[in-house]
Order: structure tokens, then C-alpha cells, then sequence
């Protein structure tokens, strides 16, 4: 097998997903991986062009598949399938694990056919269940998964004051999980502007921030996969489709027009630095940076641990919290419905 490993990347036909496809395909590093491209809808994307009239560097062995997070069922199949491939050896072991898909509704809510709230499954629990069903499919010496996170989780930040600004929301988990998990916390219908979505997606960005400590410790301990990594990386703010379910000044004049000019403004003035605004292109390049060993500051074996771009941050002291962080896994045990026959985490309740 000549690949070098698996990437597996989720919401790869959008935004940064994009970002991160081209600059795997453009590198004759990086397209020396098998790459796994899951998007909801496999057969909207357009195929690849006659391999004849590719250029010779876009020579990569990859393949785009439908995963729709907020389904379980989906999850499920979708992991089945790849865990068999890897135990027969048709794809290499899993080296990166990127959980790139998001979704954000800042002018609307919507619930699955489960009744969980779409923001919470697409941003966290699609990804959790994914990724303790893939485990057993990582590179046990260097595998990593990279969870994309994001400072709305963090009420304390300057920018994330407005949607924060009462009291009450500055605390997002109490004595469950439940309310964020089934959309009764911040509803559209107790507050319809903006900013009560802003609060929902920052609450399943939280969850998803602390399933890095969480499983990093759990794994840390695991006989088997002490060796795997999990790291998180806020990738800024980008000009992206994520904001499509917004209020025309934030879906239109802010992501269509201002944001692209202004990051690529700051991007021109300082390339390599953390901008507050950046391009798709730049943080595709920090989030692969952090995902395949090319970041410098991450040292030989990083593990649970956080980034802002290419260098390390906080997360706020909520998703610090051990006691919540715990809660929110097995509260995520108990939306799933996770068997122990599923997963390779011995530790996994």
C-alpha cells in the first residue's frame, strides 16, 4: 500500500472544507495520503475532471462520500464501512481525523427527526459518535484528530459581549446537557434575534471544545490508543457560507462583501500571522498544520490541546470544567445510545 495514511476530513465542500481539499491536492506532500471527503450529499458534487486533463500534481488517491451528521444512523453506517476497509487493509489507518463540517442558524432553529437541535448534532454529537467509532481505524502512533473550534464559545470575549450581554446566558451548562442538546436554552422562540442563535452555536462549540480534554484524558489512559492526539483550532473568523442562515447584513454585507476584503487586506499586511479576520486558505493551512505534524510549536507528541490558528490559546473556563466536561460525555452516551461493542475506547463511559 503506497499511501501514506488516511485523512478523513467532514464538511469538505465549503469554505475552508474547500480550502483544505486544494491544498492537500495542490501538495505533493500532502496528496501522498488517501483522503476521505465526506460531504451531506455526495452526488451534488461535481466529478472530477478526466484524470488526462489533471495537472501531475493532482495525482492524489481520495474519494468524496455522504455523511449527514445530524443523522446517527448515517454516522453509523458511514464508520461501519470505513472500519472494515481499514481491518481489511483496502485504505491505510486513519492519520488525520478533521471535523471541519459546521453549521450555524442565527435567524432561525431547526430540530432533527430525533429532536435534537440541528446546531448540536452537526457541531458536536454527530462528531463525538463519529469519532469513538473510528478510534479502533486510527494510526495507533501518530494518528490525530483535529476538532475546529471557535471564541463564541467563550462569553467572556470582547466581540461575543452583545449575545452576552444578560447575565443568565454567561453560564451555558447547568445541571444537564439537555437544554442545549434539545434547543430549549436560548430558543429562536423565546428570543428571535440574532443573537440568541449566536448563543446556540457558541453552546455546541463549547461541547465540541470539551470533548478535547475529555477524550484526550480518556485515551491518554487506553493501553491501545495512549498515542493518539486530539487538539482543537479556532480558525478565526472567515469569510464562509457557514452564515447562509442569517439576517441579510450578516448573511450578505457582512460574509459576501466586507469580511472576504478585509481578510484578504490583513492577510496581504501579515501572511503568516493570527489575524482576527483570515482566509479560508490560511486557516486550511494551520488546521493541517496542526492535523499532520508540520506546526512547530506543537512539539514532538502534542496532546489536548488548543489553538488559535498556528499558536496555542485558552478556552474559557467553562470548558475547563472537569465536572461539566464529564457530563457532557455521558449525557453524549446517552443521546447516542453508545454500546461498548462499538467502540475501541476501553474507557468510553
Amino acid at each position: 500500500m503506497s499511501a501514506k495514511g488516511t485523512i478523513i476530513l467532514t464538511g469538505a465542500n465549503g469554505g475552508i472544507g474547500s480550502a483544505i481539499v486544494s491544498r492537500i491536492r495542490s501538495s505533493p506532500e500532502l496528496s501522498s495520503y488517501h483522503a476521505i471527503y465526506t460531504v451531506r450529499d455526495a452526488s451534488s458534487v461535481p466529478q472530477d475532471p478526466d484524470p488526462r486533463q489533471q495537472s501531475n500534481s493532482d495525482t492524489q488517491n481520495h474519494e468524496t462520500i455522504s455523511l449527514e451528521l445530524t443523522n446517527l444512523t448515517s454516522v453509523r453506517t458511514v464508520a461501519a464501512g470505513i472500519n472494515a476497509r481499514v481491518a481489511a487493509g483496502e485504505i491505510p489507518p486513519i492519520r488525520a481525523l478533521i471535523l471541519n463540517a459546521g453549521y450555524n442558524e442565527l435567524n432561525t432553529q431547526k430540530f432533527t427527526d430525533d429532536g435534537f437541535a440541528t446546531m448540536f448534532m452537526a457541531n458536536y454529537l454527530g462528531h463525538w459518535l463519529l469519532v469513538l467509532l473510528l478510534v479502533q481505524s486510527m494510526d495507533r502512533d501518530m494518528g490525530r484528530i483535529v476538532v475546529i473550534g471557535s471564541k463564541a464559545h467563550d462569553p467572556s470575549l470582547s466581540q461575543n459581549a452583545r449575545p452576552f450581554k444578560d447575565e443568565k446566558w454567561r453560564t451555558m451548562l447547568h445541571e444537564s446537557t439537555d437544554p442545549i442538546a434539545y434547543g430549549t436554552w436560548s430558543s429562536f422562540k423565546e428570543d428571535q434575534s440574532y443573537a440568541s442563535g449566536m448563543r446556540r452555536y457558541g453552546a455546541s462549540k463549547l461541547c465540541a471544545i470539551m470533548m478535547i480534554g475529555e477524550l484526550q484524558r480518556r485515551l491518554s489512559t487506553d493501553p491501545a490508543l495512549s498515542n493518539v492526539s486530539i487538539l482543537g483550532v479556532d480558525p478565526g473568523t472567515v469569510p464562509t457560507n457557514l452564515a447562509r442562515h442569517s439576517p441579510f447584513f450578516i448573511r450578505v454585507i457582512l460574509f459576501q462583501l466586507l469580511l472576504p476584503i478585509l481578510a484578504a487586506i490583513k492577510h496581504w499586511r501579515n501572511p503568516t500571522g493570527n489575524n482576527d479576520i483570515r482566509t479560508p486558505e490560511k486557516s486550511a493551512g494551520d488546521i493541517l498544520a496542526a492535523a499532520l505534524d508540520c506546526n512547530p510549536v506543537l512539539g514532538e507528541r502534542p496532546q489536548g490541546m488548543y489553538l488559535d490558528g498556528s499558536e496555542v490559546a485558552e478556552i474559557s473556563p467553562e470548558a475547563r470544567d472537569e465536572s461539566k466536561r464529564l457530563m457532557v460525555w455521558r449525557d453524549s452516551v446517552r443521546y447516542t445510545g453508545l454500546k461498548g461493542e462499538e467502540t475501541m475506547l476501553v474507557n468510553w463511559e
